[in-house]
């Protein structure tokens, strides 16, 4: 693992910690796609960088970070289930439990290991830390939208499902 790894992937984890934190905590559904998208630009920047330095199959590049972005989607959307949404007082709220955390972890483990099921170890396997930030881009992006989809649909029918949900 060469030094640009280890911190992509120290920074990975403590993106990843800050996530598991933010999920766990009650607060507002909001449209506000800002982290995700700051979360893109630096998984673009430092994918860029690690594309432009070695050689790398370019084929299996592709279809080892095509495949993971998917599995992110995948995830994601599962996961934006475990996601407790209700509405008090007109605004929608949204809370992570255990299980998201978990999915959250297991989520991390599907792309570590589909990068390594995809390129092995040597030299390309450094796709795997350098698109981790992007990894979090899209499936914190395609859960937030799940449950900003799900908060509209539970505002729409004006239910407060707070006491449901509670109920579970």
């Amino acid at each position: 693992m060469t030094t640009t790894d280890a911190v992509n992937l120290v920074i990975g984890l403590a993106v990843l910690g800050f996530i598991l934190y933010r999920q766990m905590q009650a607060s507002p559904v909001r449209a506000n796609m800002r982290l995700p998208l700051i979360l893109a630009v630096i998984g673009i920047i430092q994918l860029i960088d690690f594309l432009q330095h070695g050689t790398h199959n370019t084929t299996k590049v592709a279809l080892a970070l095509a495949g993971s972005l998917v599995l992110a989607a995948v995830t994601a959307a599962i996961r934006a289930f475990t996601v407790r949404v209700w509405v008090d007082n007109g605004q929608a709220w949204r809370q992570g439990n255990w299980l998201t955390a978990l999915l959250w972890v297991v989520s991390i483990g599907l792309h570590l290991g589909y990068d390594y099921l995809i390129l092995g170890s040597g030299s390309q396997s450094g796709v795997a830390s350098a698109s981790l930030l992007l990894y979090f881009a899209v499936t914190y992006t395609i859960q937030r939208l799940i449950q900003q989809a799900r908060a509209q649909r539970i505002a729409g029918a004006g239910l407060d499902t707070s006491a449901r949900a509670a109920s579970r």
